[in-house]
């Protein structure tokens, strides 16, 4: 089957070609005839299978009646909306659009947060048929009246269970409201939850569900599996895979965006070429992350669910967990990064002890196993708390035997530290020592340490003093003397608050008795 017999317009048909796609995907094959009748569609295929041709190509076809060259916004209103649930996924379909739509007098937007909202603006001013955008931001611009929905014709919901996942079926319900009740609705997925069935039989009219491959089911390109490891050890393995397996473009998960920065700053102290990307980054530093690993400039990508849904990067060979998603249904769409295309990828998982049960319900929703490979002999031996010689000497005597796994090594808390790191707090550790020596009187360099001492490179301490614990130690000497000068043999009078206040009172009325006393022999 070509595209040509698949009625699209010749404008269509010569940008296609000039993509070098000769043959429609089964998503596109089943999907475009049926959005061409008028149909509502549930497209159900994995991500890199080519659904976002599988609904822009068609769309555009629908809307070449009303291509108008004129420069007047009445001309151009907008009569098509695709909402996605990140920046990255909406930039990538409107790129879809505009390079399908590249011979057709069709404009098109996009809007996201995270950027000045005033271009775009600007742009809708203009006049667009064609908006892909955020739900968030495109709520922005409804309460500033920056755009109308009244025209629209065609609404399409792409990665909808995400969307919902993030807790946008609020600004959904509130977008929906504001459209025409007669239009067409398209939903196009890697996954088909309850919830989303829900929404379609609620806003769908006898919705056609297509779907290519098993549901929920990954790409047969790519290939499982996974390390059963110590959570402290996983940065250590992760550093040897990359580098024994010379990985030169690998995208990895993590669950929290607090994680993705701290492994991307240590994979960094490896000497490895990583970049982090999550929702928190704004949208230009997550853009030139992105652009330098497309590029190679970064080889590796450390990147949370979220950012990472819409990320569209060509022959991707690696993707790493190296966390494992809390539900299976994530671990398809991470996976579906790799694979694309028709290209071959490699999918590898991280797992903690704590994280076993999300690889069994991962491996329920495959129905397949995933092989767990033992973990590799790393080039770092372990050490003992002596040296090589078998003697302990000097500072290696008081360090903690290094663990097995490359560069970490592991703190009294169990968890990896970082080589500098380490040095740092030993370094401060032997300091404090130091001090609380020659506050014992050791040795006669009690004024300032001596040059060879690892204090010396700490300026924030001062050395000129002795560093006194929060409780005085007691001087013996100090304490006969002050007992010899108030007559008690030695003994140093207890004079805490509470005994003070004992003396006193027996002390008063012990005058009082005597005074009654004389009071009564007079």
């Amino acid at each position: 089957m070509s595209f040509a017999s698949l009625n699209l317009a010749p404008p269509l048909l010569r940008a296609i070609t000039e993509q070098g796609y000769t043959e429609p995907t089964p998503i596109q094959a089943q999907a475009i005839p049926a959005v061409l009748e008028g149909k509502d569609i549930m497209g159900c295929a994995q991500t890199g299978t080519g659904k976002t041709a599988g609904f822009t190509l068609p769309l555009l076809q629908l809307l070449l009646p009303h291509a108008s060259t004129s420069t007047s916004p009445a001309r151009h209103p907008v009569r098509a909306l695709v909402l996605v649930p990140t920046r990255e996924l909406a930039a990538q379909v409107e790129e879809s659009v505009r390079t399908y739509g590249k011979y057709v007098p069709l404009r098109a937007a996009v809007v996201y947060g995270g950027i000045d909202i005033k271009p775009q603006i600007k742009a809708l001013h203009v006049g667009v048929e064609i908006v892909v955008a955020t739900p968030g931001r495109l709520l922005d611009h409804l309460e500033q009246k920056s755009i109308n929905l009244s025209q629209v014709q065609i609404l399409v919901l792409d990665e909808a269970d995400r969307m919902l996942d993030m807790g946008f079926l609020p600004d959904l319900k509130r977008i929906l409201s504001m459209l025409p009740a007669q239009r067409q609705n398209l939903m196009f997925s890697a996954t088909f939850s309850e919830d989303i069935k829900k929404l379609a039989n609620q806003i769908m009219r006898s919705p056609t569900l297509i779907e290519v491959a098993r549901r929920n089911a990954p790409s047969e390109l790519v290939t499982h599996s996974a390390y059963e490891i110590p959570a402290g050890h996983k940065h250590a393995l992760l550093a040897h895979l990359i580098r024994t397996r010379d990985m030169q473009q690998v995208l990895i998960f993590t669950r929290k965006k607090i994680d993705a920065d701290r492994l991307s700053r240590q994979l960094q102290r490896d000497g490895l070429l990583a970049t982090a990307i999550h929702s928190d980054r704004s949208q230009a530093e997550r853009t030139i992350a992105l652009e330098e690993f497309k590029t190679g400039k970064a080889k590796i990508l450390v990147a949370t669910e979220v950012a990472a849904r819409g990320l569209d990067i060509d022959q991707l060979p690696f993707v790493i967990n190296y966390e494992l998603p809390h539900t299976p249904e994530d671990y398809v769409h991470r996976i579906g990064r790799t694979g694309r295309a028709g290209m071959t990828g490699e999918a590898i998982s991280l797992v903690s002890p704590d994280e076993t049960e999300y690889l069994v319900n991962i491996e329920k929703l495959l129905k397949r196993p995933i092989p767990r490979l033992p973990a590799p002999e790393l080039s770092e031996p372990r050490r003992g708390r002596t040296g090589s010689s078998g003697s302990s000497s000097g500072s290696s005597s008081s360090r903690p035997p290094a663990r097995a796994y490359g560069d970490a090594r592991a703190s009294s808390s169990g968890e990896p530290v970082d080589r500098e790191e380490a040095r740092q707090q030993r370094t401060i550790r032997e300091a404090k020592e130091s001090g609380r020596s020659r506050q014992r009187g050791g040795g006669n360099d009690r004024g300032a340490p001596a040059a060879s001492s690892p204090a010396s490179n700490l300026p924030h301490f001062d050395f000129s003093k002795p560093y006194e614990s929060m409780k005085k130690p007691v001087d013996e000497n100090a304490e006969t003397q002050t007992a010899g000068a108030h007559g008690t043999h030695g003994t140093l009078p207890d004079t805490s608050p509470a005994k003070r206040k004992v003396r006193a009172t027996g002390a008063l009325l012990g005058g009082l008795r005597r005074k009654t006393e004389n009071s009564g022999n007079s």
